[in-house]
């Protein structure tokens, strides 16, 4: 458990799973090397040539609140390509969540930061008739008004395939459709005690980065902001899930000098190996400092 004043940050994962270089069209195995100091082997197996990922949510908990950041892949939700790997899940995700301090009715908010499909899919489970109910019934979802927008069929999404379409069905429209959601702008200060709103769009049109403050001490949850630390050292690679590449590296550098001249202890979404760190700026670029122990 990470501790910032009165706010109490846990992760809770819900799976962990090798990834292919091939997600990065830039990878270069002697910018690797160069890193292997820090990168290998907690993040990356030369062995076998993958990297560990992770797919987890933050558990957040602070005077009068009781938060999750992201809700992974979920349940027996139907994938087709190219997200079939996000589908046919059976974890123990809630019992996990359980594990960390918090029951599904303990949840008062759900902190989106953007809405792809390995970020919603605890939001619903089967209601039985074949259909998908809200978990978090009681709980009040926030998510950004862009990202909302650019992923409903009804609105910015109307020409993407059934496949782009399906996690927003099945994961965000019965949250949308039972009321429980604020739309927000993405660059709120003091949403809820100790928690601002970052803008960190190019990954996704509205994502947005989460900064937790408490006891003199911050961290910033970095969203897809990267997907390994390798990004870190070299920004100016760009997975391929990120719809914007240029806007995402201008993001990267932004929220990486944020995060290194706050002396914030980051927290991504799908670091395997050590799950956060803080950022040190070295030379013209940064370098990746985890924590000694795992989150």
């Amino acid at each position: 458990m990470i501790r910032l004043g009165d706010l109490e940050i846990t992760r809770v994962e819900e799976l962990s799973t090798p990834g292919s270089p091939a997600l990065f069209k830039a990878w270069d195995d002697e910018v690797v090397a160069a890193a292997a100091p820090w990168y290998v082997p907690d993040y990356f197996d030369p062995a076998t040539g993958s990297f560990s990922t992770s797919i987890h949510s933050w558990l957040v908990k602070g005077p009068g609140f009781c938060a999750l950041v992201d809700l992974g892949c979920g349940n027996g939700k139907d994938r087709a390509p190219p997200m079939q790997a996000f589908g046919g899940l059976a974890t123990d995700w809630p019992a996990r969540l359980e594990a960390a301090g918090a029951r599904i009715e303990d949840i008062t908010h759900v902190l989106f930061t953007h809405l792809h499909v390995d970020h919603v899919g605890w939001a619903t489970v089967p209601d039985g008739r074949g259909g998908w109910t809200p978990t978090f019934p009681d709980a009040l979802h926030v998510m950004t008004r862009i990202e909302r927008d650019h992923r409903d069929p009804e609105r910015g999404a109307a020409g993407m395939s059934p496949a782009r379409n399906a996690p927003f069905l099945d994961s965000v429209k019965p949250v949308l459709d039972q009321g429980r959601v604020d739309l927000v702008e993405g660059d709120e200060t003091g949403y809820l005690p100790g928690i601002d709103f970052i803008p960190a769009p190019g990954h996704a049109k509205g994502q947005m980065a989460i900064r937790f403050s408490g006891g003199g001490k911050t961290a910033i949850c970095t969203a897809d902001v990267m997907h390994q630390p390798i990004q870190v050292f070299r920004p100016d690679w760009a997975s391929g899930f990120c719809e914007d590449k240029p806007l995402a590296e201008i993001t990267r550098r932004r929220i990486l000098a944020l995060a290194a001249d706050e002396g914030a202890l980051v927290l991504p979404m799908h670091f395997g190996g050590t799950h956060a760190g803080h950022v040190r700026r070295a030379g013209d670029g940064f370098a990746w400092e985890p924590l000694p122990e795992p989150a």
